[in-house]
């Protein structure tokens, strides 16, 4: 859910557009500069000239696509023109890096012809290692993609006909399983003749489907040889032996429907005259050739797979574009065959029959996916797409001698693709994709503070939460009147006058009345909103509470700990941060909580951080870190430190840790490799657990102002109930974060007792 505003805003606000280039080398001092450039940088370039090749060696060339339109197709905006084109471009410039770690330059050119974008894309060629096309209208997009393969010697890339191929064609050697037959037999009626329509046939006829039996239908009805409006594109697909008209007439006994087209092709009757168990891909976005409701209620025995998120069996292209061009790029392609794309389809549906990571049911919303009608695509946030389609790729080029590279190996290029492109850098798209399905009551502690305002409202929008916010009905919704923010949806309380604090007083009062509580502290508690809120919590009254914005951290936790308190079992509760990192994401401990933390405090963070790393999908590998390593230094403060390692082996030896050591050393495979080839972590440690809380506070500190990563915190660990404490000076994107964080904590627990009822997929 978002407004007009709201989108306007997030291209707009700060750095305008979505995309920046950031250089990859130090560039500060005089020699940095004479490297970079005169005269150092002429010693590359001599190289280069002398092998050509090389220019993969001491470049970027070997990382960086162009995405490149004419903006004559532009979404379902049509023909806007290319400078409309570029925020959609700078998008999937976004989608290459954020799965696939690969940079983008968007390319807009004011080119009308075939002629004009076929010499501008062939001038350009030499800065980039791929082409990828998009939004170029049809019949168009088809000549410049294939005169351009001719052409270049790196590839060249339709995603608009070829990644919706690739990822179809993957859902229907699934759809077609799970239904008991084969392609070859399937009597096909395609509703479609533009660019992707024609790309995917011609796909799925390589993966078994039989030209004979395919039936396409443009807006004019089933193509046939001399019918009007046939152009050289469709002719080959005309059929004069089809006595059907129309998409419904041809749908009669037909076991496959391919719908690329628009809303309203066919209808509920077309479908139930289909032949048993059909397949059914209905693909126009964002609205369906028939709704995905009434096809499923005509054809219950049909599998379905819609373009949509909101229904099963997504047919997305982030599925694949990342994907291909990774592993084209590593094994320096000079082409996308049509081996490689085979690979990619065929890579996509064996990975669907695998069995899905917790992690990603609970992001969709479910508590398993397995295999199945409505599981034949691995779904967009699944980490492993990376892992299973780029290699598969890089060996089909090199399979087919297409590869520039002189030697490859899958099993140790899936391995280096894991510590480049970690499988973190979607963790927090994947915790708010959780945090939807759980959408807990969440309380907004300084409901009358400005940024907690707006992240309620964001927070909403987001779907992650259900927002409560403490403080003057009056004050709040002037605010939000006076700032254009609809409060819709948002409860408001105000809680001096809130007929539920006389009782919150006396629940507290005999509960705390034997542990120095006396009646006036009670009251004078459930008279702050920050007492109120967490004895709102405490009594199940909301399921999560977040605040903080307005005070000192511990003026906060000091009433946590004494209202919600520790889960059971838990001795002391601890902090950690997500450092949120271009290729990977670690987690800091304990930067809030624990001072001066003894061996029993350090061993048990480490176990809470563990646990908390696993829920999100990230094997955690966890470095105890000192001044010393590994008994260097005989002082108790490094000690104690040892001490908590052996704690944790004897208490959780499920769980990759070792230590005392320092943070280079935790971080640099070659300072393990090179002075302590002994050490127990299989690679760099993902979660740093400090000394104290001094250590802990300045390292993420330091690193949150001298580098580009997001830090997202603190996360409290081993509390009883879903409660977090934001800085003084948290900004209104990092209180959303962390409400999404709280909302999947609040699943987590509430899963873990019984307490919670998912709403209905």
């Amino acid at each position: 859910m978002f407004r007009i505003k709201d989108a306007l805003n997030y291209h707009a606000e700060g750095r305008a557009g979505k995309i920046e280039v950031i250089p990859t080398k130090p560039c500060q001092t005089q020699r940095d500069l004479s490297l970079a450039y005169t005269p150092g940088v002429a010693e590359p370039c001599r190289r280069i000239a002398e092998r050509k090749q090389d220019v993969y060696k001491y470049t970027a060339k070997g990382n960086l696509v162009a995405v490149v339109t004419n903006g004559t197709a532009v979404l379902g905006l049509g023909d806007i023109g290319p400078e409309a084109a570029k925020p959609v471009m700078e998008g999937k410039g976004v989608l290459f890096k954020q799965f696939a770690d690969i940079d983008v330059f968007d390319i807009e050119l004011q080119a009308d012809t075939v002629e004009e974008m076929v010499n501008a894309i062939a001038a350009m060629a030499p800065t980039f290692g791929g082409i990828n096309l998009e939004d170029i209208r049809s019949p168009e997009c088809f000549e410049v993609e294939e005169i351009l393969r001719e052409r270049l010697d790196i590839p060249v890339f339709h995603d608009d006909q070829h990644g919706t191929a690739i990822i179809a064609g993957a859902a229907l050697l699934n759809a077609a399983e799970q239904q008991g037959k084969e392609l070859a037999d399937l009597k096909t009626v395609v509703s479609g003749a533009g660019a992707a329509a024609i790309a995917c046939v011609k796909f799925m006829i390589q993966l078994g489907l039989t030209k004979e039996n395919i039936v396409m239908c443009d807006s004019v009805g089933v193509l046939k040889p001399g019918r009007e409006r046939m152009t050289p594109v469709k002719e080959p697909w005309g059929r004069d032996d089809v006595e059907a008209s129309t998409v419904g007439e041809a749908l009669a006994g037909a076991d496959f429907f391919l719908g690329l087209s628009v809303p309203g092709v066919c209808t509920a009757e077309d479908l139930q005259s289909m032949a048993e168990r059909p397949i059914i891909f209905i693909l126009a976005n964002p609205d369906p050739e028939i709704p995905y409701a009434v096809a499923r209620e005509a054809r219950p025995d049909a599998v379905i797979a819609t373009g949509r998120s909101d229904h099963p069996n997504q047919v997305n292209n982030v599925l694949g574009f990342p994907y291909i061009f990774r592993g084209a790029l590593d094994c320096q392609a000079t082409e996308v065959s049509e081996a490689m794309k085979l690979a990619a389809a065929h890579a996509l549906a064996n990975l669907a029959r695998e069995e899905v990571p917790d992690s990603v049911s609970e992001a969709y919303g479910v508590d398993a996916i397995k295999f199945g009608p409505e599981y034949i695509i691995p779904k967009p946030f699944d980490p492993r797409v990376l892992f299973w389609v780029a290699p598969d790729v890089a060996q089909a080029a090199v399979d087919e001698g297409i590869a520039r590279i002189e030697s490859f190996d899958k099993d140790q290029y899936r391995e280096a693709l894991r510590r480049r492109v970690s499988a973190t850098h979607a963790v927090l798209s994947t915790e708010y994709a959780k945090a939807r399905r759980y959408c807990p009551v969440m309380t907004f502690v300084e409901g009358e503070e400005a940024r907690m305002i707006h992240a309620a409202v964001i927070a909403r929008d987001e779907g992650i939460c259900k927002p409560r916010l403490l403080g003057r009905s009056k004050d709040i919704n002037g605010f939000a009147l006076e700032h254009n923010l609809d409060l819709e949806g948002i409860e408001i309380v105000e809680p001096w006058t809130d007929e539920r604090q006389p009782q919150y007083i006396e629940n507290w009062f005999h509960k705390s009345c034997r542990k120095g509580a006396t009646r006036n502290s009670a009251e004078q508690l459930a008279k702050r909103r920050r007492g109120f809120g967490l004895l709102q919590l405490e009594c199940g009254d909301t399921d999560s509470l977040i605040c903080g914005i307005s005070d000192g951290w511990a003026s906060y936790m000091r009433p946590a700990l004494d209202v919600v308190g520790v889960a059971p079992g838990v001795r002391r509760a601890a902090g950690m941060y997500m450092v949120v990192l271009p290729n990977s994401v670690k987690f800091i401990c304990d930067a809030t909580v624990n001072i001066d933390p003894d061996d029993k405090t350090l061993a048990e963070t480490a176990v809470l951080a563990a646990d908390m790393v696993r829920s999100m999908d990230i094997e955690p590998r966890v470095a105890m870190l000192s001044y010393a390593n590994f008994g260097a230094v005989q002082h108790e403060s490094a000690r104690k430190v040892k001490r908590a390692v052996e704690i944790v082996r004897e208490q959780r030896p499920d769980i990759e840790i070792d230590g005392e050591m320092q943070v280079d050393t935790a971080l640099s495979r070659k300072v393990r490799e090179q002075f302590y080839p002994f050490t127990e972590l299989s690679d760099d440690a993902n979660i740093l657990v400090m000394p104290n809380l001094a250590a802990a506070n300045i390292t993420y500190k330091l690193v949150q102002q001298l580098s580009n990563a997001e830090v997202v915190g603190p996360i409290l660990l081993g509390m009883d109930h879903a409660v977090t404490i934001m800085q003084r000076g948290a900004s209104v994107a990092e209180i959303v974060n962390m409400a999404a964080i709280t909302a999947v904590q609040y699943g987590i627990k509430s899963r873990r007792h019984g307490r919670v009822t998912l709403p209905p997929r």
